[in-house]
């Protein structure tokens, strides 16, 4: 087998990986640990910290199927490594009685069958990872999933249960009867335990795993070698500070273990009642439990332990766990095809398909339900981390990188003062020998210089606006659980919202009902509760079809249905567990009007009273209940009133989905209009049938029959009107966001034109713009796949193309002004089976339907993911808010997600607001952009941080001399660290504005401002180096009055001898003018650096700050003008004259005024407005949508080279707005009214398509 052979796991899945396989070389490793001893362990950290150069140093190349060791690398934008060991799985285990026998029988195919495959050959059969000379099984683990070796397709695969290719035919008649003892311990051996560990390091683990983060052997290496040189309090001031920052880390790290660790504490080891083959029921320990154990689901209800398949009654459960979805959710049993009426056998089960009959792990079973004395039975399909929550569990444990400009940028920082550490290197070692300095003392400055380059304070420094954002957040009512996505929120420019909950008020209120009868609308009906509709169908549809159930005595469910049955103000009543066991029919659920509203009359004599009381009862049983899915839109039940010999069926659900399924007779002409006129007002519509079952359908065949039997021929019977208010602050929140530059898009299941209705009364869509639907259409019967363009607006107008057009669309010039184009403005709307046709076969136009998509309904979960994702790929910073129920994947996917739930889902999104309302994604954005700039506020005072010290420090080497230890214990510990953590107090600013900050450090802006003030810093403290040397008192050795202005006492210590050959290191006028200038060059870029509006409150509101600066202005003038003899001593400076003192306050001033100048009038006022205005009216014009701080990062990469004049005509960075550029001449875009756009397939093999428009009228659109 090929040794160089790279193979690939999860293929085209999210975390797909390739692998290389390697085995340990013997000679490499002693290279290798000579190595180690020759670097001081050095070598030893490098290999820890590259895993790919770990296993390449020890091991050589082998094939993968003889690895002893697994490279991998993911294949996403990142490509990260891991490395992995390979174990083995003996099945000569003590727990069989007879292994042998147990693996032959494996091997031959019996016994075990996990999935189906007709050709006979299952790729995820345990018996095919065997090895059946050695009965061992090769296999690794990453992130908590184990990879066997499997020979059928020579590669690695995670084991799989009965979540993929098992049939629903298969779960019956193949797994239903459970597993044998034999069986079930040798799955236990493959699958391992269940259970989902989330294991709290102890803080030993943490500590050691912390301090080897590179910093931190950095910050040893620089205490090392301050110690040697005698640096003691600066060496251990670094100590403290690293120390402070790894316990903050430490508990930090820990705090968060601890919780995710109570999270999955709900998935603790309970007892289970298992079902064996022979029907014994055992009972076992939940970690025991492996898939196809058939479970007992008990009457009192347990937190599910894994995902199973319900085979044999009802569950009430809970699953806000998962979904945020505070309601109970109804989970009946599989449909078992072999029995149907339509019998499909072929359907396989899906957990995501069949998540109606899925119970999924961490969810809580709150009732069961169960007839004829049968148990409630489940299959276990999923243990471990293959199981929902476990999967949930993992994405938290092992999160992607964060990938964000700024922290791209961070490691550019940080090599290029690698690189001005390494000239100074150089230049120490050169300046030195040239000296005749020895050697001892040229290797100790030549490193120093490094150290003090790269600041020690800078972790510190970087987390500490986040932290203070995230407590500023935590006071509006907003927990963040990602830290590092607060500046990434910072450069959102679209939000998604949900609307139900979101936009618009949790609950639903009933307007009114409109009854069909004879093809015909009735009036609208606003009182449903009355005699005359007491025994209508009607009525009896909204008594019966929902998902209603009592819980502690109180109706709870979907807030739509509760809405629908308190409206009717009938009576639910269930089913006792007494009941159901001495009743072989006793319907679960019983409804039945209040007694007044039943029509009165007298019984004819005292002897017929019996008879007449039982016939005056009218209940009607529901028998069986089609839960609601959103993939079909629709629920229904099977009902019968009492005493009648037929049962009854009633649907809900959307009225186009309903309507199709009716009888073409029943449905009123006027369905489409009446219908539209009601989406058009906001209204949600949901529309109701029946029919009437044959006699022959029994109570146990209804039990067993599909709800494609039941759901059709239906007979229309009218609309339930429901009225879903905007909550208040919605309009003025969006408007907000629009003023700031920020699109909205709406992403809802709920009605095309209900959505678009609400779109445009909460000021998303304006009364001016124009909204075009596209209507795409799959391939069917030999025909391609079609797009049917229409406008809102003119959906009920002539179809005259030519009038429409000259109306609707106006002309498109390429010297059209943003003012014109703002006249154009369009918006795309489609429902969720559009956008998916548009995804498989019109991959082209979805860039383009990204540019202007604003309402997107009838979305499924994924769809909403698969938006974002979308967005995401033409350079959108997306946000999602939603209210958890259907948005997990969403919120999870976005730069910033923020649930308005405060269910456990919220462990999903990076945010959660304690208020359900939007008014949070304002605060998040104005937060993220306030903690984003205070990022480069710091960032940018500590590279003048590290420039002004590390000038100061080459100046005076050139001197042969260099700052005292208290000299830089002052600098980093009074000035730094103050300065540092108290300017990043700045709160955000009060509104959000259009401008955005930029997306990372190399931006003209930025760049031009940290460039310009190291010139200046520098600049001034070489002037006052060099200058002091030209006055006339100046001398080498500076231990004499005469150069001091002074008289009286003596500060300094006349014993110590001095030459001008042997200067002193510290006490010089070079030094004590560097230390001068410099610390007021700090304060002074402090201050400069500390911005405020448009991003921030001013600095002169941040009180600490302000009193911090100003104390250390006054301390530092004090000492500088007036000297303190303790003072003086401590920090090493010496006496200099009077003159030169003001001359150096002169100096310091200068400084002052030109980086103020330069910073605040200069950049602020004419560089970045100016250039920000031209670069907005030349390239806004081609996006109304283009954020503007594109065109100044745009702008200032350019502006130094000599490509600056043509930077305009250069492409814009942001997929987006480069094709918001293309779109502005494209004189086809966007489509005509009353148009056809047509995918051909020009080839099957590349699957590539041409876009064909063509004009005509492409028919009705069902909405």
């Amino acid at each position: 087998m090929d040794k160089e052979e790279k193979k690939t796991i999860n293929h085209s899945q999210e975390d797909e990986m390739e692998v290389y396989g390697y085995n340990l070389c013997r000679w490499k490793l002693a290279i290798v640990a000579l190595g180690v001893i020759c670097t001081g362990g050095f070598l030893l950290l490098l290999l820890y910290w590259m895993p790919e150069w770990r296993v390449k140093a020890t091991c050589v190349r082998a094939a993968v199927k003889d690895c002893d060791v697994v490279l991998l690398r993911t294949t996403d934008e990142f490509r990260m490594w891991f490395c992995a060991k390979i174990r083995f799985l003996c099945l000569e285990s003590d727990s069989f009685s007879n292994p042998k026998s147990i693996v032959s029988e494996v091997c031959n195919g019996h016994g075990v069958h996990l999935t189906d495959n007709p050709a006979g050959g299952n790729r995820h059969e345990p018996s095919k990872y065997l090895q059946t000379h050695s009965h061992q099984i090769r296999y690794f683990t990453h992130h908590s999933v184990k990879y066997f070796w499997d020979d059928t397709i020579h590669n690695f695969d995670f084991l799989r249960g009965l979540d993929e290719g098992v049939s629903c035919t298969s779960i019956y008649e193949k797994h239903s009867a459970g597993l044998t003892k034999g069986m079930h311990a040798y799955r236990k051996l493959l699958y391992g335990i269940n259970e989902i560990t989330v294991k709290v390091p102890s803080v030993f683990k943490l500590l050691i795993k912390e301090v080897l983060n590179p910093f931190y052997i950095f910050q040893l290496f620089s205490v090392i070698l301050w110690s040697t040189d005698d640096y003691y309090y600066y060496a251990l001031a670094i100590v403290v500070m690293s120390l402070v920052s790894i316990v903050t880390s430490l508990y930090s790290i820990r705090k968060q273990y601890v919780m995710l660790h109570d999270m999955v504490a709900t998935h603790s080891t309970v007892r289970v009642s298992v079902c064996r083959v022979n029907e014994e029921i055992e009972e076992i320990f939940s970690t025991d439990l492996v898939p196809g154990d058939v479970i007992v689901i008990p009457l009192n209800g347990t937190v599910m332990p894994c995902d199973a398949v319900l085979i044999s009654g009802t569950c009430i459960v809970n699953e806000n766990m998962l979904t945020g979805e505070s309601v109970p959710v109804t989970k009946t049993n599989l449909p078992n095809p072999s029995v149907n009426v339509k019998g499909t056998g072929e359907e396989y089960y899906s957990p995501e398909t069949h998540k109606r009959h899925t119970l999924f792990c961490g969810t809580t079973v709150i009732q069961t339900r169960f007839y004829t004395g049968e148990l409630v039975k489940a299959i276990v399909v999923r243990t471990g981390f293959s199981t929902s929550k476990g999967q949930l569990v993992r994405s938290i444990l092992y999160p992607k990188p964060t990938d964000f400009k700024l922290y791209r940028d961070a490691y550019m920082f940080l090599l290029c003062l690698v690189g001005v550490a390494g000239i100074g290197f150089i230049y120490t070692i050169i300046n030195n020998i040239l000296n005749e300095v020895e050697v001892g003392r040229i290797i100790t400055e030549s490193l120093d210089i490094i150290t003090i380059t790269v600041p020690p304070a800078l972790p510190a420094a970087m987390t500490a606006g986040i932290v203070y954002a995230q407590r500023r957040l935590k006071t509006v009512g907003i927990f963040c659980i990602s830290p590092q996505r607060i500046n990434i929120c910072g450069q959102l420019n679209l939000v998604c919202f949900d609307k139900t909950g979101t936009l618009t008020e949790d609950g639903l209120d009933l307007w009114g009902i409109q009854r069909v009868e004879n093809m015909r609308f009735l009036l609208p009906e606003e009182n449903v509760c009355n005699e005359m509709l007491v025994k209508s169908q009607f009525v009896a549809c909204m008594a019966t079809c929902h998902s209603l159930t009592k819980i502690e005595g109180v109706l709870s469910g979907d807030p739509l249905d509760l809405k629908m049955f308190e409206a009717i103000g009938w009576i639910l009543e269930e089913a006792t567990e007494e009941e159901t066991a001495l009743h072989n029919q006793i319907m679960p659920t019983v409804v039945r009007p209040p007694k007044q509203l039943l029509p009165e009359s007298v019984p004819a004599g005292n002897e017929e009273m019996e008879l007449f009381e039982l016939a005056a009862v009218y209940e009607i049983g529901i028998v069986r209940q089609f839960p609601f899915a959103s993939a079909l839109q629709r629920m229904s039940v099977v009902a019968k009133v009492l005493g009648e010999k037929k049962m009854d069926a009633y649907m809900k659900g959307a009225p186009e989905v309903v309507a199709s399924l009716c009888r073409p007779d029943t449905v009123p002409v006027d369905f489409e209009k009446v219908l539209e006129d009601y989406t058009k007002q906001g209204f949600r519509v949901i529309a109701l049938a029946h029919r009437k079952l044959e006699s022959k359908l029994t109570w146990h065949k209804v039990q067993s029959i599909s709800r494609d039997a039941i759901e059709n021929n239906m007979d229309f019977m009218g609309l339930i009107i429901m009225q879903n208010k905007l909550k208040q602050e919605t309009p003025a929140v969006l408007e907000d966001l629009h003023k700031a530059n920020i699109r909205t898009v709406m992403v809802t299941g709920d009605n095309m034109l209900t959505a678009v209705s609400v779109a445009r009364d909460c000021g998303m869509i304006l009364p001016q713009d124009k909204i075009i639907i596209a209507e795409a259409l799959p391939p069917k019967d030999g025909k391609v796949a079609k797009i049917n363009w229409h406008y809102a607006d003119s959906l009920t107008q002539c179809s005259n193309s030519s009038a429409i057009n000259s109306e609707v669309i106006p002309m498109k010039l390429a010297h059209d002004s943003l003012e014109d184009l703002q006249l154009a403005r369009y918006h795309f709307a489609m429902n969720g089976k559009s956008f998916s046709v548009i995804l498989e076969h019109f991959q082209d136009l979805v860039p383009k339907l990204m540019l202007h998509g604003t309402v997107f309904a009838r979305m499924a979960p994924d769809q909403k993911t698969q938006l974002v994702e979308a967005l995401q790929n033409v350079d959108y910073f997306v946000g999602m808010c939603g209210d958890g129920a259907n948005d997990c994947g969403a919120l999870k996917r976005a730069h910033g997600g923020i649930s308005l739930s405060e269910l456990e889902a919220s462990v999903a999104s990076p945010f959660t607001s304690k208020t359900p309302s939007i008014s949070c994604v304002p605060n998040l954005i104005r937060e993220g952009r306030a903690a984003l700039m205070t990022s480069f506020c710091v960032f940018k005072f500590m590279a003048l941080y590290s420039i002004i010290q590390y000038t100061s420090v080459t100046l005076l080497y050139s001197s042969l001399s260099i700052l005292g230890d208290f000299q830089f214990l002052f600098i980093d510990m009074a000035i730094i660290l103050v300065l540092v953590f108290t300017m990043s107090l700045n709160p955000a600013w009060k509104e959000l504005v259009a401008q955005r900050p930029p997306s990372g450090l190399i931006s003209g802006a930025l760049l031009f401002s940290v460039l310009s003030q190291i010139i200046i810093s520098v600049g001034f403290q070489s002037l006052g180096f060099f200058w002091v040397k030209q006055q006339p008192w100046y001398k080498v050795c500076p231990l004499h009055l005469d150069a001091c202005n002074t008289t009286g006492s003596l500060y300094w210590n006349s014993s110590h001898s001095c030459n001008e050959t042997d200067p002193d290191k510290i006490k010089n006028y070079e030094n004590t003018t560097v230390f001068f200038i410099s610390s007021f060059q700090y304060l002074t870029v402090a201050v400069v650096f500390s911005k405020g509006k448009p991003f921030r409150q001013p600095c002169y509101k941040n009180y600490f700050f302000v009193v911090s600066v100003i104390i250390l202005y006054f301390f530092v003038l004090l000492i500088m003008l007036h000297p303190i003899a303790f003072v003086d001593k401590v920090l090493e400076l010496v006496c200099v004259p009077y003159e030169w003192r003001i001359t150096m306050l002169l100096i310091v001033l200068l400084n002052a005024v030109v980086s103020v100048v330069v910073e605040s009038f200069f950049l602020d006022m004419v560089l970045w407005k100016v250039v920000f205005n031209r670069d907005r009216q030349g390239e806004c014009r081609f996006s109304t949508t283009a954020p503007p701080q594109e065109s100044v990062d745009r702008w200032g990469k350019c502006c130094f080279s000599w490509a600056a004049l043509r930077c305009r005509k250069k492409t814009p960075k942001a997929k987006y707005m480069y094709l918001a550029q293309e779109l502005l001449v494209d004189p086809e875009w966007p489509p005509k009214p009353q148009t056809t756009t047509e995918a051909k397939v020009l080839s099957k093999e590349n699957g590539s398509c041409q876009v064909i428009t063509i004009a005509g009228d492409p028919g009705s659109v069902a909405y």
